[in-house]
């Protein structure tokens, strides 16, 4: 009877262990340890996608998971990339201005609400994932280290930062249809832009490596569920 209620926690006690990633990650990137601070983003979404496994696996739901999930992904996916920002962003931003950073918690924790009110985000999405949100900035600091001479007029420019949190800020909150990955079955008619667009990250991936292909993914994934939702309608 323990190892049954252990097992119908599992889901709950992985959540936590990101929501304790996601804090120690914040900690990382204060103390200027981007590198670190990247990888906790990364353990995040490993955990993030493994709570969902385990879950389903177990066939256990609950509104405690729900909630605790959402909590989590605030920190792990909201709150830890917008610190990275915040450190990554500081030396060029002029002060009040480098705070502006922290409207991608804000409006993560919005789209996560919008999230958990909206049946109709079950299978697929409307606006980004703000694990894909978080994992786009866990990018940032390998793109600018390889390109810092191409990229140095624009990280000298505080516009350029505030731009950059504009966007994502927007994204997050946007009604912009995007494709979901839960199959109701494996067949191609149904299926065939995922495919495609697994294809393609796998593509980029291999040509670019996985920090430097994550721009071009997103900008894939939000083009390919475009045409998707063009074709559907």
């Amino acid at each position: 009877m323990v190892k049954q209620k252990t097992l119908y926690f599992l889901p709950n006690l992985l959540t936590l262990t990101s929501l304790f990633c996601g804090c120690v990650g914040v900690t990382l990137a204060l103390g200027q340890q981007v590198d670190l601070a990247v990888y906790m983003i990364w353990v995040c979404a490993a955990l993030d996608v493994s709570d969902g496994l385990a879950a389903r696996a177990l066939g256990v739901s609950s509104n405690l998971g729900k909630q605790l999930d959402s909590l989590a992904d605030l920190v792990a996916f909201g709150l830890l990339p917008s610190t990275l920002l915040y450190t990554l962003s500081s030396e060029y931003i002029a002060s009040p201005w480098n705070y502006s950073v922290f409207l991608i918690t804000v409006f993560s924790a919005l789209r996560l609400a919008r999230f958990n009110l909206d049946p109709g985000q079950e299978v697929n999405f409307r606006g980004i994932p703000t694990p894909a949100n978080a994992l786009l900035i866990s990018s940032f600091p390998h793109i600018m280290s390889q390109n810092a001479e191409f990229l140095r007029l624009g990280l000298e420019n505080q516009f350029f930062w505030l731009f950059i949190v504009a966007v994502l800020s927007y994204l997050l909150v946007s009604n912009i249809p995007l494709l979901g990955f839960k199959f109701s079955d494996y067949s191609w008619a149904n299926n065939k832009y995922r495919y495609l667009l697994v294809v393609l990250v796998v593509i980029l991936c291999i040509s670019l490596g996985v920090l430097s292909a994550l721009p071009w993914i997103i900008v894939s994934y939000l083009t390919t569920s475009l045409i998707w939702w063009y074709n559907r309608s």
